[in-house]
């Protein structure tokens, strides 16, 4: 052991007396900012143009030049505007024909007057509709004819042709039916086709309430009704007619009324079908002979039953029971017949009863 102290202390004294030049540091490392501290002296030709001042420090404009740049963006945007009463487009008021030079943009531009944004949802109704119930229409109503069959006109119901002798019946439509006019002999019923098949045009919503003259409870609640169970505003109906018998004036509210149209339509017939409906348990189904000869279809409900919409129902105690009103509902279809109109219900979930008259 005391050699080795003594080896030791013989290097210390030998390295203290012999002159070490190290020309690199004992740690093999660089750092970022010992190298940057190095060649802070010597400055590339890349960046010796490069200012010194940030932008910060520039000062800022005078009101002056602010003012003066304003006023003139102010004048060139006044110069390049064209006159609103000349040059900008607005839809005409009126439809003057398909011939008119100025033509109406179509409702599904915004620009037009009857423009309705939307739909912002697909009924499920309605895309059952388009994906099962055309279809099942189509194949259960077709009519094959064989290639070369000539048609037999039958003098029932064909609405009278032009006969030719004037350059003004070409691509002129059917005479109408004689007599007078269509309305009572009904349109004639046209078979289903790929651009003819029945659907959903509108559905009506009328409640009745003759109390109403003498009571205007019954006129509010009926009007709440209606609005809960359509989800649209409804508006106040009136007696054309004096019936002395029922004291029942001329010009008195009798009820409300709203349309539903669309997806709306498509949504109250499915609450319908599967809510409202299959909880009636004496409800025994539309009546087969109900139709207007039009391929439209309507029945009642009565005030018992309108408690069982769901609108209704979680609230019922909101509505006073003796003040319950009842409803009507017309379903609108695109039908030419009422048995293409019950074709299309029966399809839609709707049972028929009774004898089918026509």
């Amino acid at each position: 052991m005391a050699a080795s102290r003594e080896g030791v202390r013989l290097a210390k004294s030998l390295r203290q007396k012999l002159p070490i030049h190290q020309s690199a540091p004992l740690c093999a490392r660089g750092f970022a900012s010992t190298r940057a501290a190095q060649n802070a002296t010597v400055k590339p030709d890349s960046i010796a143009d490069i200012e010194s001042t940030s932008s910060f420090s520039t000062p800022q404009p005078s009101k002056d030049v602010l003012k003066a740049f304003e006023e003139s963006q102010q004048q060139g945007q006044t110069e390049r505007r064209l006159p609103g009463n000349r040059y900008q487009y607005h839809p005409p008021k009126y439809n003057r024909g398909p011939l008119h030079p100025v033509q109406a943009p179509p409702s599904s531009e915004p620009t037009a007057r009857d423009f309705v944004p939307g739909p912002f949802s697909f009924p499920r109704l309605k895309h059952t509709y388009d994906s099962t119930i055309a279809p099942d229409l189509m194949t259960l109503t077709y009519n094959h004819t064989p290639p070369g069959t000539v048609p037999v006109e039958s003098q029932k119901g064909n609405l009278r042709q032009w006969d030719g002798s004037s350059p003004y019946h070409k691509n002129r439509p059917s005479r109408g039916p004689r007599g007078g006019g269509s309305s009572r002999l009904g349109i004639l019923e046209r078979d289903i086709s790929w651009h003819n098949i029945p659907e959903i045009e509108a559905v009506t919503i009328n409640s009745y309430a003759p109390l109403a003259a003498d009571n205007k409870e019954y006129l509010h609640v009926a009007r709440a009704v209606v609005q809960a169970i359509s989800g649209q505003f409804p508006d106040v109906t009136t007696v054309k007619h004096n019936v002395i018998h029922w004291g029942v004036r001329k010009g008195s509210k009798a009820g409300a009324k709203t349309t539903l149209r669309g997806a709306a339509a498509y949504d109250f017939v499915d609450k319908l079908v599967t809510l409202v409906l299959p909880k009636i348990k004496d409800w025994p189904g539309i009546k087969a002979s109900s139709g207007d000869d039009a391929g439209n279809i309507a029945f009642g409900m009565s005030p018992a039953w309108m408690s069982y919409f769901p609108e209704i129902e979680f609230n019922y105690d909101m509505y006073p029971p003796k003040l319950m009103p009842g409803c009507d509902i017309f379903i609108h279809t695109t039908a030419t017949s009422d048995r293409q109109g019950r074709l299309l219900m029966e399809a839609l979930g709707f049972p028929f009863y009774g004898k089918v008259t026509h």
